[in-house]
Order: C-alpha cells, then structure tokens, then sequence
C-alpha cells in the first residue's frame, strides 16, 4: 500500500529481457534499509525488490511480469537506459497518509495531451482509456506515474490536473511532455462504487 507522495526519483540502469523483463533502478534510498521482498512502487507500478547493492551508486532489482509490461507505460516505450522513475516505498503503520490510498496495481495507460502554464504551476491533460473515464471525477484523487493528484475537471475521456513547481521538482513530472504514456491509477473507493452499482 503507497500513498502517491513520491520520496525519490531513481534512474533505470539496465533493462534485460529473460524469462521476465528485469530492471536494475538506481536510488538514493539506504539499501541496507531495503528488505529483499520489500515492494517499491516505481512509476506508480508496485515491484518487488529481488537483488539490491551499493556500486557504483544504491540500487535495487525488479523483475516484470509479461502481464505487467502489458497493462503499464513500460510496454508503451515508457522505460528505457536513463529514464527517470518516481519511487515510493510501502506504507508503514504510523506512517503519515498525506496523499490517498494507491494500491500500485496500475489500471490502464493514459496518455499527455497538452501542457500549459498557469502562474507557476503547469496545466496538465490526460487523455484516460475509455473504460476507465467513467471512474475519474472533478475533485477526485488519482494516482498518475505513482503522484497522488487532484483532478480539476472532466470532458468525457479527458481530465486536467494541475501540478505545482514543488512537485515537478521532486519528480519526474517536470520532464512531461504531451504524447508521453502515463501509469493511471483510478481511486479504490471509485472502484468498489462502481461495482456495488452493478449488484443494484
């Protein structure tokens, strides 16, 4: 369980192809302190930590399913050598909950239309799937690229959210562009109202 408040930006090292996609992620996070098994949402998508070290710089190993790959940006292009990550690691108990509940099962891809400047801040909007549109809501929570965000407004398939100069700089959201494939998590409380309404 995550909260969408991302507490590093780590760097892909190595992508391999086995039996699973495996990739080595670079952080600053102390990787004595990271259990092998621990989960660590990457991009909002929930990994498993399978190997970790410290040279030449702390990083940590995933593998990734086929499933996974299929259901996220990192089947999109939306990895590569260099890529820029946002990282969370699982809630603890007592843990300050300054985002919303994000499970890190991503529900589909998105997809940046434009960018615009507002004040400081930066007009993003997304183009969601259409199975997923009906379950985004004005002044709901979503989880994009693993951030916990507020949606501003809704058009049919496409939201705006805006994102703040704090946030771009201590994530990877400050270098979006439009056309880039997102990592869309919908609410959990949206979910389970939606499939009450289908027992109604």
């Amino acid at each position: 369980m995550f909260t969408g408040i991302v507490t590093d930006v780590g760097e892909v090292l190595e992508l391999e192809q086995r039996g699973d996609l495996r990739a080595r992620i670079a952080t600053s996070y102390d990787v004595t302190g990271i259990d092998i098994g621990a989960s660590i949402a990457c991009d909002g998508v929930c990994l498993t930590v399978i190997a970790k070290g410290s040279e030449p710089r702390n990083w940590f190993d995933v593998e990734i399913s086929a499933e996974t790959v299929s259901k996220t940006n990192i089947g999109r292009n939306g990895w590569w050598t260099g890529k820029k990550l946002n990282l969370e690691r699982a809630l603890k108990v007592g843990d300050e909950l300054g985002g919303h509940i994000v499970s890190g099962h991503v529900d589909g891809v998105a997809e940046i239309v434009s960018l615009a400047d507002e004040g400081d801040s930066t007009r993003f909007t997304f183009r969601a799937p259409e199975s997923l549109a009906k379950f985004i809501a004005s002044k709901g929570s979503v989880a994009l690229n693993g951030t916990s965000l507020t949606v501003n407004e809704v058009s049919g398939r496409e939201f705006g959210v805006n994102i703040i100069p704090h946030t771009k700089q201590v994530t990877n959201w400050g270098q979006a562009k439009a056309g880039d494939p997102v990592n869309l998590e919908i609410d959990t409380l949206a979910r389970y109202v939606a499939r009450l309404q289908e027992w109604n």
